[in-house]
């Protein structure tokens, strides 16, 4: 057979030999030499345990033409086989053949000694056209040019190039086997165009059992396919806050025009893998996405490949991504395994072994490890496991976890305290932290009274910390990540370890341990505090923080340290507009708190508080209002029998009363009470006025919520003169920069745009909402709303096109940051449906309008001002598709509604009567539109005045109605009046002028406030 494969006719064919590891170098050598008109075959190489080498060997004597090996630091290894079995393998094998065959190298270690027989060509650290001329040479073949491009549709990169923007964990170098999954993923990944085209929209779910090896799959995934792919990201995907830092940090790489806000950087990196721009062909990995709901909005859409590894079946079930199921080893592959971890097993004592473990990858790793570092006899070991008998060497038994890993954690436990007792409290503290990223740096560089005293004095040795940290990978699940340096000994920069170990280890401990680790463990992440979450520049660091606080148990200490530390969390999560992590963060405290902590403890206040702000940014009204009210009575009531304690007791009961009015204020705002809402503000600034001082801050925020009380009530006036001097306070005292100075300067703008003042209200907000993207990043709640007041100005000042294309952005970043169906959202969505309407597409202006006002209708019910503001915007597209009857009927049901909500004389009311007058006349009631358009003007410049853009609509409005009637001289006075009164107050070419001088019917728009 041996010689009808050399024949002519099969001279042309290559067949590459390659272990699984080498794929992206027998990829890129078969596509060299296909380029060349050979045709080529590649053939992973396998060999069973139990099979001679050199019956193996000559298998592949069966396959097409020529043979060439891509010999690397597993091609010997495979199998396993000695040596010596290898020399005398390719003696009997190779050498009666030695025409058909040829190999390569790209190992980095040293190859054995009989590799020789093959004269391998050295392939390693050579540039793509040198490595091809030696493998030409090598073959025999004529060199006629430079290596095939690389840059060609479905051409492989070469080996030595990897992709360009790479992050994932370092091989492992153990890995075994799933050679068959590997194949299996790589083929549904890349789908029917392979490399012949641009990769298909997939994603996939790794799901499997902990343990089982998922996450090693997918980092093998990575490694053996990576060179098909210009970007390669991993993301562990176990905490929100990490994830999002992590999808973050890939816009930098990607070398994105992007500030360092992290919504910012997010939308950046997922419009990028949207378009493909600058990197068509990407991977990204989410490791331990097992809660779907957390993660799933930072999955991207695009050209790409996404892998994600998951316990549940969530991601399938969905329909968003399909579905892999991982299984244990098979026998095989144990076997295979074991014997490659630990060489002096025997077939048979690594067939038991793997038996005794159930093929589970996780515990057959640390069972092999522990085999080849200790002399104990195999089948001893073996008897040991099956057994379960961790007592025997000093562990607990706990039944949360399979017997077999019970029994090996426990043996190497007991091992490693033999050998090193400071790499096993290493271990145990390592425990208190989130295991995907162990923060090893500040561990190292801990105060010294953070640490226990034995774990601060190896701290301070270098030598003995790294010799510890060496002996836990050695040993255990533990692996390190280094900095990237360039110096000689990078630095460990975290560690991980699986959870299952993680959990295990904490079960394994006494109280007294848990209660004393876990203390340092909170030291450390106090220490690590910045102490200021407003600080932009520290956001980083609270994000490194927070996966941290429940496996250091921050969320059960009762050091005020700590508590403090928590508090400033939330309150970074509030600002940065992390709402949903933040409500979860508020109640895990609560729910272990609220049997120990009065509601009155100074925490559980200021957590209550953020609990209902929490409640209340996520649209959460009634449960918000519920907690604000149960905490006001419980301060209420405490604050009466406390009435004799003296002046300081006074001040601080009162001031949290005050803190808790203020919050339930704004609650009660949410719910359109705004006259209770103003009234309990200004109660509240008063007190704050007389305990702290006019321009204390909590009096100045206080001051500041009741200009926002008296806008929504429509006292404009009030409210403008109010938040002016609220501005000046704080950009005195704060600066312009602080988000509290620019949160107050967005509502001054608007106060201005809202009493008319169009043109100055469209310059200061211009101002505002450019610091706002330089210091808060344009992804932030606050800054969404400045931006999107920006285009409502521009708007009112006839800027269409800009504010058109920077309202649609606004409402698209909304959606992504902070969901569909979001408050905000709604209200960024009612004002872009109305600019459609005029400006844009009638049909999507309907449709949207439509489907807002069916959502506040859901969220606050029927009612509500805002429910019957944007059934009032409905109307309006009702009438622009000629159904005035219908229009009509929702514009009567909206002033019904609204006169009975905010009261006859609110601008809102106002504003819908203008739009009834309006629906009436077209349903050809000439008579009821000038009766309620006569009223309308009359109501509006007696509550705006006379000048005023809302009352000088109605008057131009009542001389269209006055027309209709035939009273032309009436309808033409008040028109000259109106022209006159706008071209003097906004302009002769501003849009309101020249539509009244064109007596084009004037509308209002009702926009939802934020609050």
């Amino acid at each position: 057979m041996a010689d009808q494969s050399s024949s002519a006719g099969a001279a042309d064919h290559i067949t590459i030999s390659y272990a699984g590891f080498a794929r992206p170098w027998a990829a890129w050598l078969s596509h060299q030499l296909e380029q060349l008109g050979h045709h080529t075959t590649m053939l992973r190489w396998d060999p069973q345990a139990d099979t001679a080498l050199a019956e193996e060997l000559s298998g592949l004597l069966t396959a097409e033409g020529r043979l060439l090996m891509v010999l690397d630091d597993w091609y010997f290894r495979l199998g396993p086989k000695t040596q010596e079995e290898w020399t005398a393998a390719l003696r009997e094998v190779v050498s009666p053949h030695a025409e058909r065959f040829a190999a390569v190298s790209v190992a980095t270690q040293s190859l054995p000694a009989t590799a020789s027989l093959l004269r391998p060509a050295d392939l390693r650290d050579l540039d793509a056209t040198e490595a091809n001329r030696r493998v030409l040479n090598r073959l025999g073949i004529p060199v006629t040019g430079p290596a095939g491009n690389e840059d060609a549709p479905g051409a492989p990169r070469f080996p030595n190039d990897p992709p360009e923007i790479w992050n994932i964990p370092r091989r492992n170098n153990r890995f075994t086997g799933r050679d068959d999954a590997l194949e299996e993923l790589y083929g549904k990944l890349a789908g029917s165009g392979g490399n012949s085209g641009p990769p298909l929209e997939t994603r996939l779910a790794l799901y499997g059992i902990s343990g089982v090896g998922k996450s090693q799959i997918a980092a093998e995934y990575a490694h053996r396919f990576g060179n098909d792919y210009d970007v390669v990201w991993w993301i562990s995907a176990t905490n929100r806050g990490a994830a999002r830092e992590q999808l973050a940090e890939l816009a930098s790489r990607l070398g994105l025009p992007v500030g360092q806000e992290i919504g910012d950087r997010i939308r950046a990196v997922h419009e990028a893998l949207r378009t493909g721009r600058p990197y068509r062909r990407w991977l990204l990995i989410f490791d331990s996405a097992d809660d779907m709901e957390q993660i799933e909005d930072l999955v991207p859409d695009g050209r790409g490949h996404v892998l994600i590894t998951t316990l549940t079946r969530d991601w399938s079930g969905s329909g968003s991504a399909q579905e892999i199921e991982v299984l244990p080893f098979t026998r095989i592959e144990s076997v295979a395994y074991a014997r490659r971890r630990a060489p002096r097993l025997t077939s048979r004592d690594a067939d038991d072994l793997s038996d005794a473990v159930q093929d589970l990858p996780l515990l057959l790793a640390q069972t092999a490890a522990w085999l080849d570092a200790n002399p104990m006899p195999p089948r001893e070991y073996i008897e040991l496991i099956r057994r379960g008998e961790p007592s025997l060497v000093g562990i607990r038994i706990s039944t949360d976890y399979p017997m077999a890993f019970q029994t090996s954690w426990a043996i190497t436990l007991n091992t490693l305290r033999e050998r090193s007792p400071a790499a096993v409290e290493l271990l145990k503290l390592f425990a208190f932290f989130a295991p995907d990223a162990i923060p090893v740096p500040k561990l190292a560089k801990a105060r010294r009274g953070d640490l226990p005293e034995h774990l601060a004095d190896l701290a301070a040795e270098p030598i003995s910390w790294n010799t510890a940290l060496r002996r836990l990978t050695e040993s255990t699940a533990v692996r390190l990540d280094y900095q990237v340096s360039s110096g000689q000994d990078p630095a460990v920069e975290t560690a991980q370890m699986h959870r299952l170990y993680h959990r295990f280890l904490r079960s394994d401990m006494t109280e007294e341990e848990r209660d004393a680790l876990s203390a340092a463990a909170c030291r450390v992440l106090v220490s690590a505090d910045p102490q200021n979450p407003f600080d932009t520049r520290e956001w980083d660091r609270y994000a490194e923080l927070i996966p941290h606080l429940e496996p250091a148990g921050a969320l059960d200490s009762a050091d005020p340290s700590v508590q403090g530390l928590v508090v400033n969390c939330v309150e970074y999560l509030r600002v940065r507009g992390e709402y949903r992590m933040g409500l979860r963060l508020c109640e895990q405290f609560m729910f272990r708190w609220k049997t120990r902590l009065a509601p009155t403890q100074r925490t559980m206040l200021v957590l209550t508080h953020q609990h209902a702000n929490m409640l209340r940014r996520l649209g959460r009204y009634r449960e918000a209002e519920a907690v604000g009210s149960a905490i006001v009575d419980e301060l209420e009531s405490e604050r009466a029998e406390r009435a004799g304690d003296g002046e300081a007791g006074r001040v601080e009961a009162d001031a949290d009363l005050l803190r808790a009015k203020d919050g339930l204020a704004g609650t009660l705002m949410t719910l359109g009470a705004y006259q209770r809402a103003c009234d309990l503000f200004e109660e509240v600034a008063a007190h704050y006025t007389e305990l702290l001082g006019p321009e204390a801050p909590r009096t100045v925020a206080s001051r500041n919520n009741l200009a926002i009380a008296l806008g929504l009530l429509g006292r404009y006036p009030e409210a403008l003169a109010l938040l002016r001097e609220v501005v000046t306070i704080r950009e005195r005292e704060l600066r312009a920069r602080h988000h509290l100075t620019l949160g107050t300067g967005t509502g001054y703008a608007r106060m201005l745009r809202l009493t008319g003042e169009y043109r100055d209200a469209l310059s200061r907000q211009e101002l505002n909402a450019r610091l706002h993207r330089q210091v808060m990043g344009l992804h932030t709640p606050q800054t969404l709303r400045a931006e999107h007041n920006l285009a409502l100005c521009m708007r009112r000042m006839g800027d269409t096109a800009q504010a058109g294309a920077l309202m649609a952005d606004v409402v698209e970043r909304s959606k992504r940051v902070l969901g569909v169906r979001h408050p905000d959202t709604f209200m960024m969505q009612a004002d872009h449906a109305t600019f459609l309407r005029e400006h844009g597409d009638l049909g999507r202006a309907r449709e949207l309008a439509e489907e807002v006002a069916e959502r506040y209708r859901t969220l606050v019910g029927e009612k509500h001002p805002y429910a019957l503001g944007t059934l009032a915007n409905a109307g309006l597209v009702r009438s622009e598709f000629g159904e005035h009857a219908q229009a009509l009927a929702l514009a009567t049901q909206a002033l019904e509604g609204m006169t009975t909500a905010v009261g006859a004389d609110h601008p809102w009311t106002l504003g819908c009567a203008l739009n009834a007058a309006a629906a009436r006349n077209r349903a050809d009631d000439e008579e009821g539109a000038v009766e309620l358009g006569r009223d309308t003007m009359q109501r509006a410049a007696e509550v705006l005045g006379d000048t005023h853009p809302l009352t000088l609509s109605a008057k131009t409005a009542l001389a269209d109605d006055l027309r209709a009637l035939r009273r032309a001289r009436d309808a033409s006075k008040l028109e000259q009046e109106a022209v006159q009164q706008l071209t003097d107050t906004l302009g002769a070419e501003h849009p309101h002028t020249v539509s009244a001088r064109r007596r084009r019917r004037p509308y209002w728009d009702f926009e939802p406030q934020p609050v």
